[in-house]
């Protein structure tokens, strides 16, 4: 298991589309323009790609946890 999971403010979210970008795998924008999350507890291999996406979103709407 993970030590980290990801969350998701959707009040904030407009739907820019940079999480999707970082980590595509663990990200994507619906049709609502609203991120999805794909995977909550990401694994290691994409802790550097979640940590961009968090750091780069426009409205600070991903929280990454540590558990």
């Amino acid at each position: 298991m993970t030590g980290y999971r990801v969350a998701v403010d959707l009040d904030l979210c407009q739907g820019h589309g940079v999480c999707e970008n970082e980590a595509p795998e663990v990200f994507e924008v619906g049709a609502d323009r609203k991120v999805v999350l794909l995977v909550e507890r990401p694994g290691d291999e994409h802790r550097t790609a979640v940590e961009m996406a968090v750091r780069y979103c426009p409205t600070h709407a991903l929280r990454l946890i540590e558990d």
